[in-house]
Parts: structure tokens; C-alpha cells; sequence
């Protein structure tokens, strides 16, 4: 089943910009191999379930080396035999 998976994760009680922790999970989403899209709030990544989870869980697992509280937001969309759906549901609405 494929799945696109919007997520953002970022550490609580670090300093106020958090971009050197998300450039951390976007080196980790890049070296996946998985399709995925940054965007200004989150980052999309589509595949198969047990491997998009797997990458979600390398991220957490980074952060955590020097994190003691992340804070993680997430949102799913499970479809059935489609895939290529990050640049087919952005060009959908005129992006």
C-alpha cells in the first residue's frame, strides 16, 4: 500500500531556530531513496508503509541523540496500487 506521510519533528527547550535538526532528518529522508518534498512546515515522503515509518523512526532516533523532548506532527494517506502521488496531488491544485 502506498503512502504519503507529512510529518515535522523538532526538538522542545533547544534554541529558537530549529533548522540544523531538520536538516539532520532531511539528510536521513534524502539517503532513503524515497520520493519526498520539503516544504516550509513539514516534509512529505512517499512509499510503502513499513518503509516510510522506517524512516520517520530514523529521524525520531537522530534527534534523540541530543534531544531529550521532540515534538512530532503527522498526517497519512494510505491508496491502494498508486504511486508518483507527491507531484500528481500538487499539480492537482494548481501548484
Amino acid at each position: 500500500m502506498s503512502v504519503i506521510v507529512d510529518f515535522s519533528l523538532f526538538p522542545i527547550g533547544k534554541e529558537e531556530s530549529v533548522s540544523r535538526y531538520a536538516s539532520r532528518a532531511v539528510k536521513i529522508i534524502k539517503e532513503s531513496g524515497l520520493a519526498y518534498e520539503i516544504g516550509p512546515m513539514g516534509t512529505a515522503i512517499e512509499g510503502e508503509w513499513d518503509e516510510v515509518m522506517g524512516v520517520v523512526k530514523r529521524c525520531m532516533e537522530d534527534l534523540r541523540k541530543d534531544c531529550r523532548r521532540i515534538y512530532m506532527t503527522m498526517k497519512v494517506d494510505c491508496r491502494e496500487g498508486d504511486t508518483g502521488r507527491i507531484p500528481k496531488k500538487v499539480k492537482a491544485v494548481g501548484g
